[in-house]
C-alpha cells in the first residue's frame, strides 16, 4: 500500500507540474497559495481581509485552515514537534506562546529578511514585547489585545445602593461590595473566586520577570506577596458565598450573564461585544465599563502571527502578516466587526473611539480601554506558564473546596512548578 501511495504521490506531482508549466505556456499568472492556520473569530478577520488583500496581492492566494480554539492549538503543537503539517501563517494565542516560541520552531522575524524591529514602536509595547523570547527574538507579532476592565450590572449596584468607585477603590471595598448585593438582590458579585486571583496575581509584576517566573525562569509563587495576597481574597470571596462557583464559558456562566445573577465579570474589553452580539443581548443598557479593582493594568489573552521554520512560503506568509498586523485599515476593521481591539497604535483613536456604545447605555468606553492599554507593562512569557497556571489553580481549588492551609497550598504550588520546570 506504501508503493502504491507513493507512486500516486509521484502521478500528482508530474500532472501538477504539467498543469503548472501548460498555464505558464497560456500566459496566465503564475500565483503562490500560502496557508493560514487560525481559530474563531481571528479566521473570519483573515477572511474578511481577503477581498483588499487580493487587490494588492492578486499573486498571492490565501487558504485558510479553521480549527475550534483548543483543536487548533493542539494541531499546532503536533505540527512543530513533528515539522509536519504546518502553515505558513500560524495564529497563535498569548496563553501558548512562551511553548511556542521556546521550542525554537519559529522564524525570528526581527532579523533579515523579515526586518520586524522597524515596526516595533507602532505597537502597543507590552504585546510587542510578548512576542519577544530572549535568546530566540521576536518570533511573533501581535495581531490584537484585551485591555482588562470590569464590567459591571449598573441596575444591580443601584440596587444594592453600592456605588462603583467605592467597590473597586480596593479589595476589601470589592468584597463589602459583594456581600451589599448578595444581601439586597441574592445575586453573586463574581462567577468564580478564581477570576479575583487571576487578577491579583498579575498586578506589579517586577519589569523583566513573567507572572510566574522570575528573569531567570525559576517560580517565584511562594516569594511573591501576590500569590498570598490573591488566594487571601478568592478565599474570603467563598467563605462569604460572593461567588456562583462556575467557570467562565459554562452554560451556567452564560445563563448568569442573561439573567442577572452575576453582577460583575472581570475580562478583556472584547467581552463588552461578546454580551451584545450573543452572550445576553438581551441585557443592553444595563452593564458599564469600569477599570478594575485598585487600579489593575493587565491583558486577557491576545492573538499573534508566527512564521514557523518549515513553512515553504516565508516571504509572502510575511507580506500578509504586515497587511494583518501593520495597517491601520484592518486593524481598525477587524474592531469595528470582531470586537479585536487593536494592538496597532495608530487603530486606536480616531471618531470611532469617541462613539457612545449604545449596549453600554451610551457609555464612551473605548477610549477608557485604550488608555488602559498603553498602560500595561511587559509581562515576560516562559515554556512552562500554562504548567504554572494549571498547578495554582489546583492548588487554589484545594483551598477553596477542602479548606486546605494558603501558605502550604502556595508552598507546594511552587515546590510542584519548580519540579515540572526542570523536566
Amino acid at each position: 500500500m506504501q508503493n502504491d501511495k507513493s507512486r500516486a504521490s509521484k502521478l500528482a506531482k508530474a500532472v501538477g507540474m504539467s498543469l503548472l508549466l501548460g498555464s505558464g505556456s497560456s500566459g496566465w499568472a503564475s500565483s503562490t497559495t500560502i496557508t493560514v492556520a487560525a481559530f474563531p473569530a481571528l479566521d473570519q478577520i483573515v477572511k474578511d481581509a481577503l477581498p483588499e488583500w487580493s487587490k494588492q496581492n492578486p499573486d498571492i492566494e490565501i487558504k485558510i485552515v479553521s480549527r475550534e480554539y483548543a483543536d487548533h492549538h493542539t494541531a499546532m503543537t503536533t505540527a512543530l514537534a513533528a515539522s509536519s503539517g504546518l502553515p505558513d501563517v500560524m495564529a497563535i494565542e498569548y496563553g501558548y506562546l512562551g511553548r511556542f516560541a521556546s521550542s525554537g520552531a519559529l522564524e525570528d522575524l526581527s532579523g533579515q529578511p523579515y526586518g520586524a524591529n522597524e515596526f516595533s514602536d507602532k505597537f502597543v509595547s507590552f504585546s510587542w514585547n510578548q512576542g519577544f523570547l530572549e535568546g530566540v527574538g521576536q518570533v511573533a507579532i501581535p495581531s490584537d489585545i484585551g485591555p482588562g476592565a470590569l464590567f459591571f450590572r449598573k441596575d444591580i449596584f443601584e440596587s444594592a445602593g453600592v456605588d462603583i468607585n467605592s467597590a473597586t477603590s480596593s479589595w476589601s471595598g470589592f468584597v463589602a461590595a459583594g456581600e451589599a448585593i448578595k444581601a439586597s438582590t441574592g445575586g453573586f458579585m463574581v462567577a468564580h473566586a478564581r477570576d479575583v486571583k487571576d487578577v491579583i496575581i498579575r498586578a506589579g509584576i517586577p519589569e523583566g520577570e513573567g507572572i510566574y517566573f522570575d528573569a531567570a525562569g525559576k517560580p517565584v509563587i511562594s516569594k511573591s506577596p501576590r500569590f498570598l495576597k490573591a488566594f487571601t481574597v478568592a478565599k474570603e470571596i467563598r467563605d462569604k458565598g460572593l461567588d456562583a462557583k462556575i467557570g467562565a464559558w459554562s452554560n451556567e456562566w452564560s445563563e448568569g450573564l442573561r439573567r442577572g445573577n452575576l453582577a460583575t465579570q472581570m475580562m478583556g474589553a472584547w467581552l463588552g461585544g461578546h454580551l451584545k452580539n450573543w452572550l445576553a443581548p438581551d441585557t443592553a443598557g444595563k452593564w458599564r465599563s469600569h477599570g478594575l479593582p485598585e487600579g489593575v493594568e493587565m491583558s486577557w489573552g491576545g492573538s499573534f502571527f508566527a512564521i514557523p521554520n518549515k513553512a515553504e512560503n516565508k516571504d509572502a506568509a510575511w507580506r500578509f502578516i504586515k497587511f494583518l498586523t501593520t495597517s491601520e485599515q484592518m486593524q481598525s476593521r477587524a474592531f469595528a466587526n470582531h470586537d479585536a481591539f487593536p494592538s496597532l497604535l495608530a487603530a486606536q483613536q480616531g471618531a470611532f473611539f469617541e462613539e457612545p456604545i449604545e449596549f453600554l447605555g451610551g457609555q464612551v468606553a473605548r477610549t477608557s480601554w485604550a488608555k488602559t492599554a498603553q498602560a500595561i507593562r511587559a509581562t515576560k512569557v516562559f515554556k512552562h506558564d500554562a504548567v504554572a497556571e494549571e498547578i495554582v489553580n489546583s492548588e487554589l481549588d484545594l483551598v477553596l473546596v477542602r479548606g486546605k492551609d494558603i501558605q502550604e497550598a502556595i508552598d507546594d504550588a511552587q515546590r510542584a512548578v519548580a519540579r515540572r520546570a526542570r523536566r
